[in-house]
């Protein structure tokens, strides 16, 4: 494989995708229940950061800590933001498989989140996920594989 995404210009600086995220009305209720903020694009690296604010009257177990499914949410929503970047925001990025493994419970409040392409591919990408809380320890891993969609074919 190819790094087809690589290879193409990039025709939207750091700077205006962050601005472009920010500044969108229309962001996806799930991104909106996460507390989703874009912090940072780094398009050279095919990575982004992401905070979360992370609500206990939203996303808690019984046992005041996250529930796991929305911390494999908060991964997938890394690693599929860093897809839509690498492809210099023309392709969407749906997750095809995932692996999560927890590594220590997530609690609520701020909670910080790191994607990558690891690999793009002419079919598949290969992406990789970090979240980590308020003091820098990681929380949890994930690996992921998605495959590059044009956005022109949701289009109606």
């Amino acid at each position: 494989m190819s790094d087809v995404a690589a290879d193409e210009p990039q025709a939207l600086t750091d700077e205006a995708i962050l601005a472009r995220f920010r500044a969108s009305k229309n962001a996806p209720s799930g991104s909106r229940t996460l507390g989703f903020q874009l912090l940072a694009v780094r398009q050279a690296d095919r990575e982004v950061e992401v905070g979360f604010e992370a609500r206990a009257d939203l996303l808690c177990n019984p046992m005041g800590q996250i529930q796991g499914g929305y911390v494999c949410a908060m991964l997938d929503e890394c690693m599929s933001v860093a897809g839509m970047i690498s492809s210099g925001m023309t392709h969407v990025v749906p997750t095809l498989e995932m692996k999560t493994s927890f590594l220590r419970p997530a609690l609520p409040g701020p909670l910080r989140g790191v994607g990558r392409v690891v690999k793009w591919g002419k079919t598949v990408c290969f992406t990789e996920g970090e979240l980590y809380d308020d003091q820098g320890r990681l929380l949890a891993k994930a690996s992921g594989t998605a495959i590059p969609t044009p956005f022109a074919r949701f289009k109606k």
